[in-house]
């Protein structure tokens, strides 16, 4: 497990953005995982914007993230397929067939769990997880207590975070809301996992995912047993693990 600990998040979001642009130069038809938020954010941009001004070829390159939000309309703001396609998928002209995304409104979202899977898998599974850390350790939608065998599924979300999607789309109260997500089995099943997280507000989670024991408690503590993972933080959110990361040597 290698620790990067940048600066600070400028550096971070150069640094994260490189990481996906190294690995679309390294293989040319790459599957590459994204994850959303305010932490991916930044990176996303540069993506786009070393690819408008120096281009290189993306046409068989595939993207995907690593959850969707379901019961909801596509065309919410907040949607995962929504906010990739306007960050990165959109402006980098990925082709449509190559933006694996499930949809977020299904009769039968067990199938397209599945058939998620299998499309990923026919383009040779996925080459990188660019992959966020929740407050409360979750990644993807697992939840804690959610069983690290877990395949791709349709979890419940984080009730704070339900309790805003609320708000913002007005659903009705009947409506049930989730997240199909990659399991925590697929996702440790990445070729490469980079665990990113940026700001205070992440420093405690990461102290715990990274140097405390590997829990269901914290799903994200599993990527201590990942054969290729890298943590990559910006100073505040590192803030808590840098003693242990300098003197093991790791990179700043």
């Amino acid at each position: 497990m290698k620790i990067t600990i940048t600066k600070n998040e400028e550096e971070f979001d150069i640094t994260a953005a490189w990481r996906i642009i190294g690995q679309m130069l390294e293989k040319k038809n790459a599957v590459i995982g994204l994850s959303t938020g305010q932490t991916t954010m930044g990176m996303h941009r540069i993506v786009s914007e070393i690819h408008a001004k120096y281009p290189f070829d993306v046409s068989a390159i595939t993207l995907f993230n690593v959850d969707e939000l379901t019961n909801l309309p596509r065309e919410y703001a907040g949607s995962c397929y929504t906010m990739i396609m306007n960050q990165i998928a959109g402006p980098l002209g990925i082709p449509e067939e190559n933006f694996i995304m499930p949809p977020t409104l299904s009769d039968d979202f067990e199938a397209e769990s599945l058939l998620f899977e299998k499309r990923l898998a026919e383009r040779g599974g996925a080459d990188l997880q660019m992959l966020g850390i929740g407050s409360n350790g979750h990644i993807g939608i697992n939840q804690p207590g959610t069983p690290f065998e877990s395949e791709t599924w349709v979890s419940p979300m984080d009730p704070d975070f339900e309790a805003r999607v609320r708000r913002e789309t007005q659903v009705p109260a009947g409506t049930v809301l989730g997240g199909l997500t990659r399991g925590i089995k697929n996702i440790m099943h990445t070729r490469k996992v980079i665990l990113i997280a940026k700001g205070a507000h992440k420093a405690e989670i990461i102290e715990q995912a990274i140097l405390g024991p590997v829990t269901t408690d914290i799903p994200a503590s599993v990527v201590q047993l990942h054969p290729n993972c890298e943590i990559l933080l910006d100073a505040e959110a590192g803030a808590r693990i840098e003693r242990y990361a300098r003197g093991r040597g790791y990179c700043f």
